[in-house]
């Protein structure tokens, strides 16, 4: 059918900005070793004092870096399907310094 991905395709279930980047330390060092389309891993974060549904996003690999959160508001299905289990990946789809601000956008994925 037109338009329909192949069924090999993840299936994009979110699309957002990267909370929280201006607060982890030393991302602007690591920020040239971040490429577009690369592959990310979440993280539930149930015990966080601040979001009952945080989720930290890393990039993958034995030296992860903690990139941020998924946005407060945005995160609860995601949450849910982690604590349930859920294989979820994410990739990076663009990255733009915006003054001190690092502006990461990124795809939940899960795989089919």
């Amino acid at each position: 059918m037109p338009g329909t991905a192949p069924a090999s395709s993840p299936l994009v279930l979110l699309e957002c900005l990267v909370a929280g980047t201006s607060h982890r330390e030393g991302l602007r060092a690591y920020e040239p070793r971040l490429a577009v389309g690369q592959p990310l891993a979440l993280q539930r974060e149930a015990d966080s004092a601040y979001d009952d549904w945080a989720v930290r996003v890393l990039t993958t690999g034995t030296d992860s870096f903690w990139l941020g959160y998924l946005p407060e508001g945005r995160n609860e299905t995601i949450a849910r399907l982690l604590d349930a289990g859920y294989p979820l990946t994410a990739r990076l789809t663009h990255k733009a310094w915006e003054d001190e601000w690092l502006h990461l956008e990124i795809e939940v994925l899960l795989e089919k």
